[in-house]
């Protein structure tokens, strides 16, 4: 069992920004043993504050807030992405949008974030997309908080234990949503969890928390059995009834409509499981490695396309095993998957 807080259960509900993640979401993979958590990317400061005194009040069990290091992209970018808005314009004006112009100082509220969690403690402090200084992993360690850090190679899992993260969460190339590799560009491998576990045990001696295609109790065995200490899984609650994932996305995620899913940069810049769609096969080849301005420019036509429901335009992120999700309460999918 791993150390980390709160986990009778050797599950950690994945933070999935953008909507799918809720303080119902978390509680609830509280409540079965598991550890929850918060997507704290892409909100304000006070939508965070309020999504994690709202928790509180649904449990009293430890649970985790997730933030995106900032991105290593600069405006020396900007002609690749002024390339990609080029594509893009003309479907915008088609709607009626404008496309902003990119703001590269944008660290999604990363100082006012920390400070938050610094000065109202949560159990687990997430991070996705690098490695936080070893400052800030410090700091957190003496309010209480435990640590934990994606990682998708074997150097990057070594590079967290560095900076002092408690914990390390491989994600494997069948999970959904963005890759958390710790550059922007690196180019993702295709490593499945059983050989990205393997890779990685050797060379670190912090506990793993796997992930990437965890939706059958089968799947979590074999990786708890090679030795993970936990797994983490995301798309199989995308379904639950305490995720705030849109209607379309729930049948999207079961339907036969959509081919599949692909990896692509096409909705932010960086690389992400989405299922397979229109935008996808129109704008993905295009696609810089640009985050967040990738996503700055496609945020209106995203917003526009979930408004209207139209399943060819929405980044509809998902793991390799979304025909798997189930329609059940997030507390049934914790125990059916976890011993």
């Amino acid at each position: 069992m791993s150390d980390l807080p709160g986990l009778d259960r050797p599950f950690v509900g994945a933070p999935m920004a953008g909507g799918p993640s809720t303080p119902a979401l978390a509680a609830a993979v509280c409540a079965a043993g598991g550890l929850g958590q918060l997507a704290g990317a892409y909100l304000g400061v006070e939508a965070l504050r309020n999504q994690v005194a709202h928790t509180r009040e649904l449990t009293s069990r430890p649970f985790g807030v997730n933030l995106f290091v900032p991105t290593d992209t600069t405006a020396e970018a900007g002609p690749q992405v002024e390339r990609y808005a080029a594509l893009l314009r003309p479907e915008a004006e088609r709607q009626g949008l404008t496309l902003p112009v990119p703001d590269w100082q944008d660290t999604d509220h990363w100082q006012d974030k920390l400070a938050l969690l610094l000065s109202d403690p949560v159990a687990v402090v997430s991070f996705h997309f690098g490695c936080p200084p070893e400052p800030v992993v410090q700091q957190l360690h003496d309010v209480g908080t435990s640590v934990l850090v994606s990682a998708t190679t074997q150097d990057e899992a070594v590079a967290a234990q560095g900076v002092g993260a408690d914990a390390v969460c491989l994600q494997a190339a069948t999970a959904g949503g963005h890759r958390g590799t710790h550059a922007v560009a690196a180019t993702p491998n295709d490593l499945d969890a059983l050989t990205l576990l393997a890779t990685v045990q050797p060379h670190v001696t912090v506990q793993l928390v796997v992930a990437g295609g965890l939706v059958t109790a089968q799947h979590v065995r074999a990786v708890l059995d090679a030795g993970a200490a936990a797994v983490q899984v995301g798309t199989a609650l995308l379904r639950t009834p305490e995720a705030g994932t849109s209607e379309v996305h729930r049948e999207a995620l079961v339907s036969a409509e959509l081919p599949g899913t692909v990896v692509t940069r096409a909705f932010t810049g960086r690389a992400a499981r989405v299922l397979r769609n229109g935008f996808v096969d129109r704008f993905g080849e295009a696609a810089p490695a640009a985050f967040p301005a990738v996503g700055q420019l496609t945020a209106g036509l995203r917003a526009r396309a979930a408004s209207e429901g139209d399943v060819n335009a929405m980044a509809l992120y998902a793991g390799t095993g979304h025909r798997d999700a189930r329609s059940v309460p997030a507390g049934e999918v914790v125990r059916d998957l976890s011993p």
